[in-house]
C-alpha cells in the first residue's frame, strides 16, 4: 500500500510557513485508531558504557569525560517488577553497546521478568549478532528498538564512525524476521541534514513496517565534535510526529525526552496534540540516572510528570502492568 503522501509533498509539508492543521489531522487520526489511552513504557537505563563513538552521543567511547556505570542484573530486575508494580505495561531495557553484558545474560535477565511480571520487554542494546537477537526472542523479549537515526547513507556513515545504514536496516530486518516488534528512530536537526532527508526517513519507517517510532530534536553535548551546533527545532520535530501518524496509522509514537528537554512545559504534550500516544518516564536508579548523558540536560520524565502531561493533553493513562503470583 503506497504512502498517503509522497516524498515531494512531505518535503513541502516541512518547508511550510505552517502546518497547524496537520497537527490536528494527526491528532485526530490517533485518537480514531489508537484511542485516547496513552502507553507507559518504563525505561532502566543499566549500563553507559559503549564501544562506539557516534558523533552527537555523550557516551561515545571517546568521551574520557563521560560518567560511567553499569548496574547489576539483579537490580535490573528489582528495578522491573518495580515498574511492573506501578500498572505500567512496558519496561525498556536500554544501554549503550556494552559487551560486558553477554547474550546470555540478558536472556536470563529477560526471562526472569517475563516469570515474575505480566509485562512486555522492551530490548535497546544496539546492533547485535542475529544469533543475540534471537536467543533474546526466544527468552521472552517482546520488541527491539534500534533506531535507524537518518535515512541518509552517507551522514548515517559520517555520523557513526565504522558503522552503515545497511548494518543497521539489515539488523531491522533480521528483528523482523524473528517475530519481535521493531522500534526505530531518528534525530531532527543534525548537521547536513534536509527536508528530503526527513522526508526519507518518514517514508523508511513505513517500509521497514516498524511498530514504533521515537523522534526527537538533535540535543548537543558539550564533549562532543558537534557541541557547538545549535539544537534541533521543536516545530518540525512535531510535524515530523504528526507525518508519521498519518503514513503509518497504527504505529506507536512517543513523545521523546529530547522534547521535554528542548521545552520542558510543553514539549510532550505538543508531541500528544500532534499524533503521539507513549511517554517514557525513566525508572533508572537516581545515583546512576545522571551520568546516562546521551545529551546535556537530559530532562528527567518520571511517572507523576507523565500522568500530567497526559491529562493536560486532554488524554488518560492505560495500565496494564502486574507481577505475578509466585
Amino acid at each position: 500500500m503506497s504512502s498517503p503522501y509522497t516524498h515531494a509533498q512531505i518535503v513541502e509539508i516541512l518547508q511550510a510557513p505552517q502546518a497547524e492543521w496537520l497537527k490536528q489531522k494527526a491528532e485526530q487520526a490517533c485518537i480514531r485508531e489508537k484511542g485516547k489511552g496513552i502507553f507507559l513504557r518504563g525505561i532502566i537505563e543499566f549500563s553507559s558504557y559503549c564501544t562506539c563513538n557516534c558523533l552527537y552521543c555523550g557516551l561515545r567511547c571517546a568521551n574520557r569525560q563521560a560518567g560511567r556505570y553499569r548496574l547489576q542484573p539483579q537490580d535490573i530486575l528489582q528495578q522491573a517488577l518495580a515498574i511492573a508494580a506501578t500498572g505500567i505495561g512496558t519496561v525498556v531495557l536500554q544501554s549503550g553497546e556494552d559487551p560486558d553484558y553477554p547474550a546470555e545474560d540478558i536472556a536470563h535477565l529477560v526471562q526472569a521478568i517475563k516469570d515474575r511480571a505480566d509485562i512486555a520487554v522492551v530490548l535497546s542494546l544496539g546492533e547485535r549478532e542475529p544469533w543475540e537477537y534471537a536467543l533474546w526472542r526466544s527468552a521472552g523479549a517482546d520488541r527491539y528498538l534500534i533506531r535507524h537515526e537518518t535515512a541518509d547513507a552517507d551522514l548515517f556513515a559520517q555520523l557513526h564512525p565504522g558503522k552503515s545504514l545497511q548494518q543497521r536496516l539489515d539488523a531491522q530486518r533480521v528483528l523482523k524476521s524473528l517475530g519481535s516488534e521493531l522500534g526505530t528512530g531518528f534525530i531532527v536537526g543534525l548537521p547536513g541534514q534536509t527536508a528530503a532527508t526527513l522526508a526519507a526517513d518518514v517514508l523508511l519507517v513505513r517500509e521497514m513496517g516498524a511498530d514504533m517510532c521515537g523522534i526527537g530534536p538533535f540535543v548537543p553535548q558539550a564533549q562532543t565534535p558537534l557541541a557547538g551546533l545549535p539544537a534541533g527545532n521543536i516545530e518540525l520535530t512535531l510535524r515530523l510526529i504528526a507525518l508519521l501518524r498519518l503514513t503509518c496509522p497504527n504505529i506507536n509514537l512517543p513523545a521523546t525526552t529530547a522534547l521535554a528537554t528542548l521545552e520542558p512545559e510543553h514539549g510532550q504534550k505538543l508531541a500528544l496534540q500532534a499524533g503521539a500516544n507513549v511517554i517514557m518516564p525513566n525508572f533508572t536508579p537516581e545515583e546512576a540516572g545522571g551520568q546516562y548523558a546521551i545529551y546535556d540536560h537530559k530532562f528527567a520524565v518520571d511517572l507523576e510528570l507523565a500522568i500530567e502531561t497526559a491529562s493536560q493533553a486532554g488524554r488518560y493513562i492505560l495500565w496494564d502492568g502486574a507481577l505475578k503470583n509466585d
